[in-house]
């Protein structure tokens, strides 16, 4: 069916939250790896939850499809309106709507960015944990079930969503949870909707638990001779019981790729970057006991800063690892795998995966979230060539069977969207059937980010 402008205008009331702009168009035809891009047919910007029900109302009636919109940062094509239609742009929806510092919880609508939360949040002593990296939108990572490099001390996001309010696709409007942080109380339909990549409904208002800035904050670099002991020390620091906020394996060959991007001489050797996080009493005693542990399994260099600026500058080598591996392969697209392992499999998933990659010869970077076994090959892909795309999805294929192989997951932190769904019966067998079934009973016309998931 195709969209009738008149039709959503008639709905919006406001010509300029509505293009169908080729620009306009393609930017919201792609998310920010290497897959296939679609143009929807029209762009829309709702600004309230009235009007999403509307415009969900007449596209169900119409079968039209719709696909929610954030900032654009995924990385599995959530985004990609891959049947046309409507691409529903929520970034108009960005109002912090009311702040509950004593009881440590905030709503917000969906096109609220993290970083913006944490400017607001910062007065009031709070902070919001969950950093998948990018400058994500609330919604967005509600939707994917985001987490990174927090996750090892305050969990992903759906520990933090206490509650939404939800359009489905025949323009109901519901509300699943509360503002507090346990409940017994029927099904748990707020963790059905966390991670559903916009299949289910789209949503307005999110509900999130809050955390206290901490006093302190110290980070640490700690190089190692090889990966398993670098992996084999972050183990030993969980099991003493370190308040580690942040623990992150960086591999040798990664280092090297950031080194020359960045102009930095960091050691090329396998790296642990470590945040702790806590009382300064507790963060020096952490920083000691840590110290202790990473040389018993061999640190060659243990170095610390407490220094705002220090410890961005040293967190900087870990971020950038993507940017590295693009800015070597100019031209190129990215594959970003994202599996997890149980913790004690990580230092050989990461062996392995260097192995095959080097075996295929492809440039790629390899870094893990330790402290949860969650790891990402970010892999160099030539969109345009298809030996290129068959030979990254393969290695991507291989790195997938081994961590479910190991008992692990085919994504921890990036969702199914378009490029793992083929892995998701593997993985969970028959129960497919059954979350196949909860999308049909919820979404009976299937206009809710089709292609996706299943």
């Amino acid at each position: 069916m195709t969209v009738m402008y008149d039709q959503i205008l008639n709905i919006i009331q406001d010509a300029d939250r509505i293009s169908r702009n080729e620009t306009i168009l393609e930017q919201h035809s792609k998310g920010m790896t290497y897959h296939q891009p679609q143009k929807p047919e029209i762009v829309v910007y709702p600004k309230s939850k009235e009007e999403i029900s509307t415009l969900l109302l007449y596209a169900n009636e119409r079968k039209i499809p719709v696909t929610p919109f954030g900032v654009g940062s995924s990385l599995e094509g959530q985004i990609i309106p891959s049947q046309g239609g409507i691409s529903l742009d929520l970034t108009l929806m960005n109002k912090i709507l009311e702040v509950r510092p004593d009881d440590f919880y905030v709503k917000v609508q969906p096109g609220v960015t993290r970083s913006q939360l944490n400017k607001e949040l910062k007065k009031y002593g709070l902070f919001f944990p969950v950093d998948p990296g990018a400058d994500a939108s609330i919604g967005g990572m509600v939707s994917t079930n985001a987490s990174g490099t927090n996750s090892v001390k305050y969990g992903t996001m759906k520990d933090q969503v206490l509650g939404l309010e939800v359009v489905l696709a025949e323009g109901r409007i519901i509300r699943s949870g509360g503002v507090v942080v346990k409940s017994s109380a029927g099904y748990n339909l707020t963790s059905l909707f966390v991670g559903s990549e916009g299949t289910l409904g789209v949503f307005t208002e999110i509900t999130l638990r809050l955390r206290g800035i901490p006093e302190a904050t110290v980070v640490a670099r700690a190089t190692f001779p090889s990966v398993e002991a670098a992996g084999s020390a972050a183990a030993f620091m969980l099991k003493a019981g370190i308040e580690l906020g942040k623990v992150e394996l960086v591999d040798e060959a990664t280092i090297k790729a950031v080194n020359a991007y960045k102009g930095t001489t960091y050691q090329e050797v396998p790296t642990l970057f470590l945040e702790l996080s806590g009382n300064q009493l507790a963060v020096n005693q952490g920083v000691e006991l840590a110290s202790e542990v990473a040389k018993e399994e061999g640190c060659l260099v243990f170095e610390f800063e407490q220094d705002t600026l220090a410890r961005a500058q040293l967190w900087e080598a870990r971020h950038q690892v993507a940017f590295a591996i693009q800015a070597a392969n100019p031209g190129k697209g990215l594959l970003s795998t994202d599996v997890c392992v149980p913790i004690s499999e990580l230092p050989n998933a990461i062996k392995e995966t260097r192995r095959l990659v080097e075996f295929h010869g492809v440039d790629a970077a390899i870094f893990g979230h330790v402290g949860d076994g969650n790891y990402h090959a970010v892999l160099s892909i030539d969109a345009n060539d298809l030996a290129s795309i068959k030979k990254v999805e393969a290695i991507n294929q291989q790195i997938v069977e081994y961590a479910l192989e190991k008992g692990g997951t085919c994504t921890g932190e990036h969702g199914i969207g378009i490029g793992k769904k083929q892995f998701l019966r593997i993985e969970h067998g028959e129960s497919v059937e059954l979350m196949q079934e909860i999308k049909n009973i919820i979404d009976k016309k299937g206009i809710l980010n089709p292609g996706k998931v299943f």
